[in-house]
């Protein structure tokens, strides 16, 4: 077993290692509002599940050395952000929004990305998504290191949108879905096999 000091390897060491571990990650499509009449759209792998009671969704964003990224500023700004599922069926398009734009330039129309209006939050979500969850921040917590950090934001979903064709009985069904994960470098996956196990009484 290799044995590594994080304080003595590089940022991009240990980004390495973290990503490369903790697989598959979920990816978030976040659209948030730039306050100028642009929604700005990005995806996230550092997302997961915070609690179903209230239902609250987590996104880290990595703050670089220039400040905040266009989603944690507008976020912080408007306290509103959508979060989408990343599926086989749009995860090209949504790749196309990782690309760096100006603040004033939309990730959603490079993207051929369709806006659909929230029912809650003033931020759009896009019709391509077969899962997106209208959020409001109820938290957000900001890491210092040097020149760079992260912003923990954590949303209070306040509806939730889901594709008939994937939802019964109360369940989604994750075949249908077909969510993608993200891996490292320029790795995704899809779902593999599935199997069950009873939980110890």
């Amino acid at each position: 077993m290799l044995s590594f000091d994080p304080n003595a390897q590089t940022e991009r060491e240990n980004y390495k290692l973290l990503i490369g571990s903790i697989i598959p990650r979920p990816i978030a499509f976040v659209t948030t509002d730039s306050g100028n009449g642009v929604i700005n759209g990005a995806p996230f792998s550092y997302f997961s599940i915070v609690s179903s009671n209230p239902p609250m969704v987590s996104l880290s964003i990595q703050r670089p050395a220039s400040g905040h990224k266009d989603t944690a500023r507008n976020i912080y700004r408007t306290k509103e952000f959508v979060v989408h599922i990343v599926d086989r069926d749009n995860v090209e398009k949504i790749n196309e929004t990782a690309a760096s734009l100006a603040p004033d330039e939309s990730e959603l129309i490079r993207a051929g990305l369709t806006p659909v209006a929230s029912e809650v939050v003033a931020v759009p979500g896009i019709r391509e998504a077969k899962v997106r969850m209208e959020c409001r921040l109820v938290e957000a917590i900001p890491f210092h290191e040097g020149d760079a950090g992260s912003d923990l934001l954590i949303g209070r979903v306040v509806r939730f949108h889901i594709d008939e064709e994937i939802y019964s009985n109360g369940r989604i069904d994750p075949r249908a879905l077909n969510a993608v994960s993200r891996l490292a470098g320029t790795s995704y996956a899809e779902i593999g096999e599935i199997f069950s196990m009873d939980r110890p009484k």
